[in-house]
């Protein structure tokens, strides 16, 4: 039975040691969708995606890369990673809706899934900022890790 890592033999939490660990690349793919109402989606589409408040998907990327570079910051167990790369892609999908991806890659002791994750959410949250004004029913959901290299095990979901 798999055990809760963060957690010391007297139930609490814990800062997982790394020092033991080998340093090897690490990568992380992590997703989320934001949904808009169909009208909604057509107006920003048309407009490509500019608002009042400015280039939503430019801005997205850097709210996301700024995110992922700082998720030691607001995860309180994560370890303070150097990031080799971070990169945010989002594209329209299907339902009016925009997938976001993120892919960050470090070369450390431990994985970039939360960094990943991270990054995605913020972008995502990014995106429902730049566009309330023009709805608050614009969904973020389907946040997920898609994929995890280095370190002990592998992992492709999806």
């Amino acid at each position: 039975m798999s055990t809760l890592s963060h957690i010391d033999e007297q139930g609490n939490p814990s800062m997982v040691d790394v020092s033991q660990k080998a340093v090897t690349q690490r990568t992380a793919v992590a997703e989320a969708t934001v949904r808009f109402p169909e009208d909604v989606y057509n107006q920003l589409a048309g407009q490509n995606f500019l608002t009042k408040k400015g280039a939503v998907f430019q801005t997205a990327i850097i709210a996301g890369v700024m995110a992922a570079k700082k998720t030691a910051d607001i995860i309180p167990l994560c370890h303070p990673l150097a990031l080799s790369t971070c990169k945010i892609d989002i594209v329209p999908a299907d339902g009016f809706s925009l997938k976001v991806t993120c892919l960050v890659r470090c070369e450390g002791k431990t994985g970039v899934e939360m960094e990943a994750l991270t990054g995605a959410s913020a972008a995502a949250l990014c995106i429902y900022d730049m566009c309330k004004a023009l709805t608050h029913h614009i969904i973020i959901s389907n946040i997920q890790l898609l994929e995890k290299t280095g370190g002990k095990s592998d992992i492709h979901v999806g």
